[in-house]
């Protein structure tokens, strides 16, 4: 019951701040100028061809097709071995950050970074729903992989590759010039608190 109310009330604390967040983004966007552009500078830099190309790559993992076909294989995988919950949860997970950002863009209605694009997006900025995807689909398989491994090392191994997929796919997102730093950090805390009230 108290791991229950901890979980809760970081959860309670995650969602507030988002929503403050979105409180400037929607009314204030001028405040958060120099916070976005100092970050997008020093991740961008003068877009080296090797990042160039990395990013560009990495940054498709969550584009929606492929995230659908990849989850949906782990999802197979997962009846086999008759984890149901553990499905259910990944699969409504996914399911759930389609509808957060389908209904939050139209919310918030922010227009896209005025800078070079490295790939080609549509719709609104904020949140970012690569970065809301990446932090609720691999931080459910985090939780997933905390459950059914127990050899410690092979554990965290496996959650730390996860936790660096997260980051390496907020960060792509601002390289390709798609998202501000504030949409990735905007997606990944409601992530963050969606996965605390679920836990």
């Amino acid at each position: 019951m108290k791991n229950k109310q901890q979980h809760w009330a970081k959860a309670s604390f995650a969602l507030l701040i988002f929503v403050i967040l979105g409180y400037v983004i929607r009314f204030y966007p001028q405040q958060l100028t120099g916070f976005d552009s100092t970050i997008q500078s020093a991740i961008r830099g003068d877009l080296p061809a090797t990042l160039t190309a990395f990013f560009t790559k990495v940054t498709h993992v969550m584009d929606t097709k492929i995230i659908v076909i990849w989850v949906g294989l782990l999802l197979a995988v997962f009846a086999y071995k008759k984890w149901y919950s553990e499905a259910l949860f990944l699969g409504s997970n996914l399911v759930l950050t389609g509808l957060l950002v389908l209904l939050l863009k139209n919310i918030y209605q922010r227009p896209r970074p005025s800078i070079l694009h490295l790939v080609e997006e549509k719709g609104f900025s904020f949140p970012s729903g690569h970065s809301l995807a990446s932090t609720l689909v691999l931080g459910s398989l985090i939780i997933i992989i905390g459950q059914h491994v127990k050899n410690k090392t092979a554990r965290y191994c496996l959650q730390g590759l996860l936790v660096l997929g997260i980051v390496t796919i907020v960060v792509s997102r601002v390289y390709v010039g798609v998202h501000y730093p504030s949409d990735v950090l905007g997606s990944m805390i409601l992530g963050l608190a969606v996965l605390q009230f679920e836990y």
